[in-house]
């Protein structure tokens, strides 16, 4: 039986990717720091994941066994049988769980264990499984590295999935919506490609990331600014508005164009692929908060972030952009005390002007097209609030 290492037993570790791996016929060992979280995994022995979409169904785990990640048992475990280690932390935290990454591998050298092992990191974020290989080697000997590189394999990979907030009476179940998506770059894969339920090997996994952060990402971003502008709470409430959900529509739809030009996507497949992903956003069952989707302006703004890339790449095109470009417009007036970049984006705004702000953000210069008509949306939204 195939072992596989989730590090992260939050709710994408244990309602996307671990269910998938253990649905497979993999053993799905959990590592977290939270205790109380792997003692009850070894205590129940089972969770439930519940599919809470347009169709509600529920599939059961059971498969599954617990480890903390901050103590020897994960370098241990590592260095044992295992064959896959993916992970669920975040990207900030990438770099602490490299280091008994590192000692697995060590590990597995020093007791002369050849058998294929692979990492896929499975991040919002693009390249992640390259940032934590980076990461590894840091920690890692010339000579390790070099075992490292023939008997290990780091897979970069694109993930989607929507976990909604939900309370059960096993602290282990989650709720998830129903649409699922793990593209996983076979170049960086070490051994036999395995037959995993959701998971989809592909040859260059570059389309797959901008075709997620120019449709799901955009779309989703531009919708909770509009729609804290609005004043709505969750994402449901903002599409919901006509005005808002027909311009978020087609501004995916004009992001989508600039991906066709740039990738070849086949012009009907991209097409049905934005609906599939509009419909997403009304799932009522999702109680995805505005405020949590807007979070961090300033890295939304960035010029390879989702918002700006979409924007330039489209309009590199010649293509129209006039509704997405209300996403930037919209962004540079999210104010919320308790988000630390929004008081830095706000604050710079106040006291450099405009101007000063969207060039440091975004990368765009005064002479670039977009400036302007950016700096008009948003005084129009300003003027419409």
């Amino acid at each position: 039986m195939k072992h596989a290492i989730m590090i992260g037993a939050g709710n994408i570790g244990r309602g996307f990717i671990g269910a998938l791996l253990e649905k497979s016929g993999w053993h799905v060992t959990f590592a977290d720091v939270a205790e109380n979280l792997i003692s009850a995994i070894n205590e129940r022995k089972s969770y439930t994941v519940h599919i809470q979409d347009k169709e509600c169904a529920e599939m059961t785990v059971t498969n599954i066994s617990g480890i903390s990640s901050a103590g020897p048992e994960l370098i241990e475990a590592i260095g044992g049988d295992c064959d896959l280690i993916t992970t669920a932390v975040g990207l900030r935290i990438l770099p602490v769980v490299a280091r008994p990454i590192a000692a697995g591998i060590r590990a597995r050298k020093a007791a002369g264990n050849t058998r294929a092992l692979n990492v896929v990191a499975c991040e919002n974020a693009v390249r992640g499984t390259s940032q934590l290989r980076d990461a590894v080697y840091t920690n890692l000997s010339e000579d390790e590295i070099a075992f490292a590189k023939e008997y290990v394999g780091f897979a970069d990979c694109a993930v989607d999935r929507i976990v909604p907030r939900a309370s059960f009476e096993n602290p282990l179940d989650v709720a998830v919506e129903q649409y699922t998506e793990w593209d996983v770059e076979k170049g960086g894969w070490k051994g036999e490609l395995p037959d995993i339920q959701g998971l989809t090997f592909v040859d260059d996994l570059s389309a797959y990331i901008e075709r997620k952060l120019f449709t799901l990402n955009s779309g989703h971003a531009i919708c909770a600014y509009l729609g804290t502008l609005k004043g709505y709470r969750t994402i449901v409430e903002s599409i919901s508005n006509p005005a808002i959900g027909d311009l978020v529509y087609k501004a995916m739809g004009e992001s989508g164009e600039g991906l066709i030009k740039k990738f070849g996507f086949d012009p009907d497949a991209h097409h049905a692929y934005i609906d599939r992903i509009f419909a997403r956003f009304q799932n009522p069952f999702l109680e995805d908060e505005t405020a949590r989707v807007a979070r961090e302006p300033i890295r939304k703004l960035a010029p390879t972030d989702r918002l700006i890339k979409p924007l330039v790449t489209a309009c590199s095109y010649n293509l129209p952009v006039n509704h997405l470009v209300f996403g930037a417009a919209a962004a540079l007036h999210f104010d919320c005390p308790e988000d630390e970049q929004s008081v830095e984006m706000i604050r710079k705004i106040n006291t450099e002007g405009l101007e000063k702000a969207l060039e440091a953000y975004t990368g765009l210069t005064p002479d670039h097209p977009l400036f302007d008509r950016i700096i008009d949306v948003y005084q129009a939204l300003g003027i419409s609030k």
